[in-house]
């Protein structure tokens, strides 16, 4: 299967691997592009742009905020792409599927939540915000260990945690460690940004996928999303927050015959 790295003028890493229609894969909080290193066999069929996004793995940093973010890839990336995002890569690729309706074909969020923090206010399930805060803290003493904890948080719930943790440490180290002023930019984003208003705006068809065992993105969420025409929900009953590493084959069967749909 080849494999080549787009130039753009931010800077940022790309590799594009397979060929037919264009699909972008965005990846979560404190990792890279390398995590999607088990799904690229099977998405041979298209042309996959994967993306490590501003200050991680090998793309520089950008800086901003989310709309900056957006702006940027958008800039580097084919139109008419369907985007795909894990976590906080499902957030960027929601607001650019709200920014760019005309330029994005299509939209997948992989346990992705338009509101990560926890509203306690509005009884909107999330991540405590003292377990951001502790991110927060932690950025500056040690790096590598606070990769490490969150990969383990993203795996809790799973039946084949310690395994998953591993794959999911083996890839990611594999690039260099993320930019720590990319990560404070990226838990910001987790802490601050709410994109559920504007959800109903969405024109694209959607596919969700979400795991019931999610320690990140309670199964509490799906319910309240916005159901609209376009919109599809799945949720996988033994996954936890890295459905693509866990549970690989149940991820595939609701992620391929979607993407054939909306390529045909």
């Amino acid at each position: 299967m080849s494999q080549v790295t787009s130039t753009n003028q931010a800077n940022l890493h790309i590799e594009i691997s397979g060929q037919g229609p264009d699909l972008v894969m965005l990846h979560g909080w404190g990792v890279n592009s390398a995590v999607f290193t088990p799904l690229h066999e099977s998405l041979s069929q298209y042309r996959v742009h994967y993306v490590d996004l501003p200050g991680f793995g090998h793309s520089q940093m950008v800086e901003g905020g989310l709309s900056t973010w957006v702006d940027t890839l958008v800039a580097a990336l084919p139109e008419h792409a369907i985007w795909a995002g894990w976590s906080l890569g499902g957030l960027v690729a929601t607001q650019a599927a709200l920014s760019y309706p005309q330029k994005i074909k299509g939209l997948i969020t992989i346990a992705s939540s338009p509101c990560f923090m926890a509203r306690e206010d509005e009884a909107w399930p999330g991540i405590p915000p003292q377990v951001l805060n502790q991110f927060r803290e932690q950025l500056g003493q040690n790096l590598p260990k606070t990769i490490e904890r969150f990969l383990a948080i993203q795996a809790m719930g799973s039946e084949t945690a310690k395994e998953d943790i591993k794959r999911l440490r083996d890839l990611v180290l594999a690039r260099p460690l993320p930019n720590t002023r990319a990560l404070t930019q990226g838990l910001n984003m987790l802490t601050d940004v709410d994109l559920r208003q504007q959800l109903i705006e969405l024109q694209q068809p959607w596919l969700r996928i979400w795991g019931r065992l999610d320690g990140l993105v309670p199964k509490r969420v799906p319910p309240k999303m916005p159901i609209t025409a376009q919109s599809e929900d799945v949720m996988l009953a033994k996954a936890s927050h890295a459905p693509f590493i866990s549970h690989q084959q149940e991820f595939l069967q609701v992620f391929m015959p979607w993407l054939a749909l909306q390529t045909r």
